[in-house]
């Protein structure tokens, strides 16, 4: 296969990737297909594991994160990481969401994370997450719900009405993000639209739905952007693409070396939760790692960690044309012009100059320009789950990621070279011999 059709063969499955991930759950069932087509063996947490050395296996918890992990031939030494998260900014259904007002059912919302409201207005939005429905026969199972079409949309208010709209008027997400949903005097049964939608995706008889955990998307297809195609444009960016080059990495290594992904949930809420960046999910299964194959006890466990590096992958703010001023004159990522190392003194990103200095040097050997992004000292940083896990283990952490523009929009664009190079940079760090320096 030529350079291009490979790189087109990649953008298309990232593509796919995306248009079938609307919600973490979503995204993470897609990356347990694709491991276990890989050879990747499922593992239960309430069961007890017995590894072998050079096999490969995966681990979800609450379905919306994932651990995957291939064990080397010989004893636990240690460990090359990778962490993203399945989580981005999203408008989710309130438990009883349901209002009926001046003949629209509308449905409430609460606002997941930071996400920037005004590119919500005027797009065709679908609804998707998990339900937990009662059989006709009685039993509770959890299903995926993806409803593709457009069934809502949230109007904008006309200019004419508000001649202040394009001059910073804040938005209210109680009184004025509530999608419309359907024309009508009566609110019709959710629970009924809901049976319907899950029986036409499952073919399930529902006898009830018991709860649900379920947000609205955009329903718009990502598409490749730009007279060239330089450019992707979809939602979800922040951080499925992280996710997708992650497991691509992972499969493309040569399995010589203990190799790990972690995709944890709620980051764009704290990371404080049992699947979360936060949460106890990553140490769990690194210590399970270590009874099974490396140095038995506390100190085995520690002399594991230290060893190790972990990479945590989240996209960077490229420096966008129309405000260049928000950018270091010095900081200010391309698209296309490979990975970004971040830095922030803070220690909002888990950088130091050794890990900084090993990512180089995987770079260098991958041949893969790479970039450097430090925030404003003005301005305020955001933050990964780098610093959490860094935090929480004591590993020692970078955060990188591709550059891209709009993030936290309902639409984000990204470069459609950088995530062959922030492969090609990780592939190298799964297989890479020495994690030292010197």
């Amino acid at each position: 296969m030529s350079d291009h059709a490979a790189d087109k063969a990649l953008e298309d499955r990232l593509i796919d990737f995306l248009q079938r991930s609307p919600s973490p759950w979503h995204a993470t069932a897609n990356l347990v297909t694709r491991l276990e087509a890989a050879g990747y063996r499922p593992l239960k947490e309430t069961d007890s594991w017995k590894l072998s050395a050079g096999e490969k296996y995966y681990v979800t918890r609450n379905d919306s994160a994932l651990i995957a992990f291939q064990l080397p031939a010989s004893s636990l030494e240690t460990l090359r990481m990778v962490g993203a998260h399945t989580d981005s900014p999203a408008l989710r259904l309130k438990p009883q969401p349901a209002i009926v007002n001046k003949g629209w059912l509308q449905l409430g919302v609460q606002v997941y994370g930071g996400a920037l409201l005004a590119p919500w207005f005027d797009r065709d939005l679908g609804l998707a997450g998990r339900v937990h429905v009662r059989r006709a026969d009685g039993k509770l199972q959890a299903v995926l719900l993806n409803v593709r079409e457009p069934i809502a949309i949230i109007p904008s208010l006309a200019i004419h009405m508000d001649r202040e709209a394009n001059n910073g008027r804040p938005l209210n997400a109680q009184t004025q993000m509530a999608p419309l949903l359907m024309q009508g005097g009566d609110a019709p049964d959710l629970d009924r639209l809901l049976k319907q939608w899950i029986e036409r995706e499952h073919g399930l008889e529902v006898a009830d739905i018991v709860d649900f955990e379920l947000g609205f998307y955009d329903v718009q297809p990502p598409s490749r952007v730009g007279v060239g195609g330089e450019m992707l444009a979809s939602a979800r960016l922040d951080n499925l693409l992280s996710c997708f080059i992650g497991v691509e990495a992972l499969l493309a290594s040569d399995g010589r070396q203990g190799a790990l992904f972690v995709a944890n949930d709620h980051e764009e809420v704290g990371s404080a939760s049992a699947c979360g960046a936060q949460g106890p999910f990553l140490a769990d299964v690194l210590r399970r790692l270590n009874a099974a194959l490396g140095e038995a006890g506390d100190e085995g466990f520690v002399r594991l960690i230290q060893r190790s590096l972990m990479i945590s992958c989240d996209n960077a703010h490229a420096v966008h044309p129309n405000f260049a001023d928000k950018h270091d004159a010095n900081h200010g990522p391309a698209l296309n012009a490979g990975p970004v190392i971040k830095v922030n003194a803070s220690q909002r990103y888990a950088t130091n100059s050794t890990t900084a200095a090993l990512f180089h040097d995987m770079c260098r050997e991958a041949d893969v320009p790479v970039q450097q992004f430090v925030t404003r000292a003005d301005m305020g940083c955001g933050s990964t789950i780098g610093p959490i896990t860094a935090t929480e283990l004591g590993v020692p952490t970078i955060d990188v990621g591709v550059p891209q523009f709009g993030m936290h929009s309902i639409r984000e664009t990204a470069g459609t070279r950088d995530p062959a190079y922030l492969i090609r940079a990780l592939t190298v760090f799964f297989n890479r011999d020495s994690l030292s320096i010197g």
